[in-house]
C-alpha cells in the first residue's frame, strides 16, 4: 500500500494498493471512497501534482468506478 504525501484542503489521506489498483480517498467531509482499476501512471501524476484536488478531479473523478466506503 502506497500512501501519497500531500497537503490538501480536500483530502485527509490518499492510499493506493498497487496489487488491486485501488485508490482509497478520505475526504475532509468524512466520506471515504475507493476508486477501482486506477493505473499506476495516473497515481504517479497525482503524486507529483502541486494541487492534488485539481489533479484528482482531472484524472480520477468520474473516470473510474467509485464505491463509497463510509
Amino acid at each position: 500500500m502506497k500512501v501519497l504525501s500531500f497537503s490538501s484542503s480536500a483530502f485527509v489521506s490518499l492510499r493506493y494498493d498497487e496489487k488491486t489498483k485501488t485508490l482509497t480517498v478520505d475526504f475532509t467531509n468524512g466520506a471515504r471512497y475507493a476508486y477501482s482499476n486506477v493505473p499506476p501512471e495516473v497515481i504517479a501524476e497525482l503524486d507529483k501534482a502541486s494541487s492534488k484536488g485539481a489533479m484528482f478531479n482531472a484524472l480520477i473523478r468520474n473516470r473510474y468506478e467509485e464505491r463509497r466506503l463510509i
